[in-house]
C-alpha cells in the first residue's frame, strides 16, 4: 500500500492540478528569487502568482528546509 505524504509535499499534487505547472518549477522560482524570508516568499507567491496561503507556505516550507539539508 502507498504511503501518505505527509508535511508540506503533502500539498503539491493539489498545487500541481490547481496552478498548472510542476513543483520543480516552483521551487526554482523560490530559489531564484532575491527574498530569503519565509513569509516575504510566501507574500510574493500570493501577489505576484495568484497562490493561496497554504500552498504557498508548503512550497517555501519544504523549499527551504531542503536547501538547509544541503
Amino acid at each position: 500500500m502507498a504511503e501518505t505524504v505527509k508535511g508540506p509535499a503533502g500539498y503539491f499534487p493539489s498545487i500541481e492540478k490547481k496552478y498548472g505547472r510542476p513543483i520543480a518549477e516552483w521551487q526554482e522560482l523560490i530559489r531564484s528569487s532575491p527574498l530569503t524570508g519565509h513569509m516575504q516568499l510566501v507574500a510574493w507567491l500570493k501577489s505576484e502568482h495568484g497562490l493561496g496561503h497554504g500552498h504557498a507556505n508548503a512550497l517555501v516550507a519544504h523549499t527551504l528546509a531542503e536547501a538547509k539539508g544541503r
